[in-house]
C-alpha cells in the first residue's frame, strides 16, 4: 500500500492491521525487558505499573525491589518517551517516515506479563501499535466513538460498554494502526513488548486556548463598538455580535500569526526538563524560518 492510499483511506478514519510489517523485530529487537525496567527506575522518566487483576496503578520511579515481587501474570509496565533515551527505539520512526516528524508525540513502550492489559479504552490521538517480543490479542471497535461511556476502575478510566467487532492476534513484526477515539483492548498472550508510536492530535479547544494564552502577552484591549447605544443600554445588540465576530475572524485569518504560533506550539518538547540530557529536537519550517523546541532558531 502506498502512503497516499493509507492517508486517503485509513488515516484518522479506520483501523488497519499490517502483518509482518517489520520482520526484523524478532531477531533484532530495539530493547530488552531489563532495559525498560531500568528506565522505570529513573526519576526523570515517566512510567506506570498497572495491576490488571485489581486495576491498581503505581507511578514511577518504580523501585527495583518492586519488580522482584511481581507475580507471574496480570501486570503491565508502561514507559513514556522511550525514543528520547534509546536511539534504537527512535529508529522505529523510519516505518512512518511519510508523516511529519514534528507530529510524533512519543514512543511509549509496554512490557506485559501473560494476561497483562490496561483495560478497554480509547485515545485522542493516532497510534501505531508495533508488536515486538511475544504476542498480544487486540479486540477493536472499528468505528470511532462519538461519545465515551466510561467508569473508574482504580486510577483507570475504562470503557464500560465495549463491543468489539475485530479480534486479532499480533505477532512480532505486526503493526496495528488505530485512529483517534477507536476503542481497543490488548491482552498479552505471553510475555510481550509493544511499541506505541503516538501522534500529536490537539483538539480545536486546546489549540484556541493555547493561542489565546500566547496572545495575552502582547494583545491590547480593542473597543469594537462604533455605533451609539440603542434603547436598552443593558442589551447586546446584533451589531455588537457582528463586530465581535469580525474582530475575532480578522485575528484567526492572519496566516502569519497562526503559522508562527503553530510552529511554536507543535515543536514544544513534551519533557522540557530533559532537554539537556536527551537532546530532544523538534523542528519544522514556516515561511523560511526554522523553529526548534518551541522557539525560532537559526
Amino acid at each position: 500500500m502506498s502512503a497516499e492510499q493509507f492517508l486517503a483511506d485509513y488515516w484518522q478514519q479506520k483501523p488497519l492491521l499490517i502483518r509482518n510489517a517489520l520482520p526484523n523485530l524478532a531477531s533484532a529487537p530495539p530493547l530488552q525487558p531489563d532495559q525498560l525496567a531500568g528506565l522505570a527506575l529513573e526519576e526523570m522518566v515517566e512510567s506506570r505499573l498497572i495491576d490488571s487483576a485489581n486495576w491498581q496503578v503505581e507511578h514511577g520511579p518504580i523501585p527495583a525491589e518492586r519488580f522482584a515481587s511481581l507475580p507471574e501474570r496480570d501486570w503491565t509496565l508502561l514507559v513514556q518517551a522511550v525514543d528520547l533515551w534509546l536511539p534504537e527505539v527512535t529508529e522505529l520512526l523510519d516505518a512512518v517516515n511519510f508523516l511529519p516528524r514534528w507530529q510524533v508525540d512519543d514512543i511509549m513502550v509496554s512490557y506485559a506479563a501473560p494476561g497483562g492489559n490496561v483495560g478497554a479504552h480509547s485515545d485522542n490521538y493516532d497510534v501505531f501499535l508495533i508488536q515486538g517480543l511475544g504476542s498480544r490479542r487486540w479486540q477493536i471497535e472499528s468505528a470511532p466513538r462519538a461519545h465515551q461511556s466510561s467508569g473508574a476502575s482504580g486510577a483507570l478510566r475504562l470503557i464500560e460498554d465495549f463491543a468489539p467487532d475485530c479480534d486479532w492476534q499480533l505477532e512480532s513484526g505486526d503493526v496495528l494502526y488505530l485512529p483517534p477515539q477507536v476503542a481497543h483492548h490488548g491482552v498479552a498472550i505471553d510475555s510481550c513488548i509493544t511499541y506505541s508510536v503516538g501522534f500529536r492530535a490537539p483538539s480545536s479547544v486546546e489549540m484556541i486556548n493555547d493561542l489565546a494564552i500566547e496572545l495575552l502577552s502582547g494583545d491590547r484591549p480593542e473597543d469594537f463598538l462604533r455605533s451609539p447605544v440603542g434603547g436598552d443600554r443593558n442589551a447586546i445588540e446584533p451589531a455588537h455580535v457582528a463586530a465581535l465576530q469580525a474582530q475575532l475572524a480578522a485575528l484567526l485569518n492572519d496566516p502569519q500569526l497562526l503559522g508562527d504560533w503553530y510552529a511554536r506550539y507543535m515543536t514544544r518538547p513534551k519533557y522540557p526538563d530533559q532537554l539537556e540530557i536527551t537532546g530532544e529536537q523538534r523542528e519544522l519550517r514556516w515561511q523560511g524560518q526554522r523553529y526548534c523546541n518551541g522557539e525560532p532558531c537559526d
